[in-house]
């Protein structure tokens, strides 16, 4: 048997920051899971539950929690819920001036 596959590279999974819509490494998000608990950040990646993934930038937060988080969640965030998402999002460091839009980005219609 050929040993050609074992010097493939590895698969990278992707996942889209539902902040800004850029499709980036897996690793590199947060993810925001509802479970049976509730709303909360996993930082592991791993919990159960439905998850949706964010950059580690305050704008992707802020425009997550207009409602494409809850979208993504497939349900309405409670005062509580969205009041600690907005502790976390704070304790994010401050952008750092990189421009906002991307390719990926669905920030206008062309």
């Amino acid at each position: 048997m050929s040993q050609k596959k074992a010097a493939s590279t590895k698969h990278v999974p992707t996942r889209t920051c539902v902040g800004c819509r850029e499709t980036i490494a897996k690793r590199s998000l947060i993810r925001i899971v509802r479970g049976p608990d509730g709303i909360r950040v996993d930082p592991s990646g791993k919990a159960s539950g439905r998850g949706a993934y964010l950059h580690q930038r305050r704008e992707c937060w802020e425009n997550a929690l207009r409602g494409p988080l809850e979208q993504a969640l497939k349900t309405d965030l409670t005062p509580d819920e969205r009041d600690m998402l907005v502790r976390h999002m704070n304790q994010l460091p401050p952008d750092d001036g990189k421009p906002s839009g991307s390719p990926h980005s669905a920030g206008g219609i062309a």
